[in-house]
């Protein structure tokens, strides 16, 4: 049977960690600002297709696993951070540019696969599964639970990436986009650096 009292605990736990303001929401919202619907889309398919990768290992309990991994973890880190510091830079440059911001022209394959790797490089994705399941989830639950939970959070994550995109790409979004440029890249380029250098720091962390 379905535990439903405990569906609603994963669900809920999993919402509020996967809805806040994060590197992938915030670069899931830049890129829809800065490139339309139709691109911020298919880098939130990226973000959620990388957040759900590492769902499945954590309902395999490898999850678990890489956690208790110190090396594994310092590696996964280290890819991270620099990825924000990357991403950083990105926004940096793009910050200082004089005149219209230009879309890049990237295929839509390309950017998929930057959200991909966003959160395939993010090991806050798998402690954000570890933390809905283990509390939600106890010895009692049968599999029934386990993949409804899985299918449950799956959506949400689906969800979370739509709305940020669409909300963002929207022609009001847009136009304060256009308008305040420098000052939102300039921003999030801040932000981004943080991210990244506290993901290097809790690296070499001991």
């Amino acid at each position: 049977m379905i535990d439903f009292t405990a569906l609603v605990t994963i669900g809920t736990t999993f919402f509020v960690v996967t809805a806040s303001p994060g590197p992938g929401n915030l670069a899931g919202a830049t890129v829809a600002m800065t490139n339309g619907r139709r691109i911020g889309l298919t880098f939130a398919a990226g973000l959620a297709s990388g957040l759900t990768f590492w769902g499945l290992l954590a309902a395999l309990g490898m999850g678990a696993i890489l956690q208790s991994s110190a090396n594994a973890l310092f590696a996964l880190k280290l890819v991270g951070g620099g990825y924000l510091l990357w991403l950083a830079l990105q926004s940096g440059r793009s910050a200082v540019r004089r005149g219209p911001q230009v879309a890049l022209d990237v295929a839509s394959g390309r950017w998929y696969i930057r959200g991909l790797i966003l959160n395939l490089s993010n090991p806050k994705a798998v402690l954000a599964w570890l933390a809905a399941f283990s509390v939600g989830l106890d010895t009692a639950n049968g599999m029934g639970t386990l993949i409804a939970a899985m299918g449950l959070c799956i959506t949400i994550v689906i969800l979370n990436a739509t709305f940020w995109a669409m909300l963002f790409s929207s022609k009001g979004m847009m136009a304060v986009y256009e308008r305040s440029r420098r000052w939102v890249d300039g921003v999030v380029a801040g932000m981004f650096a943080v991210a990244g250098f506290g993901m290097l720091r809790s690296a070499f962390a001991r």
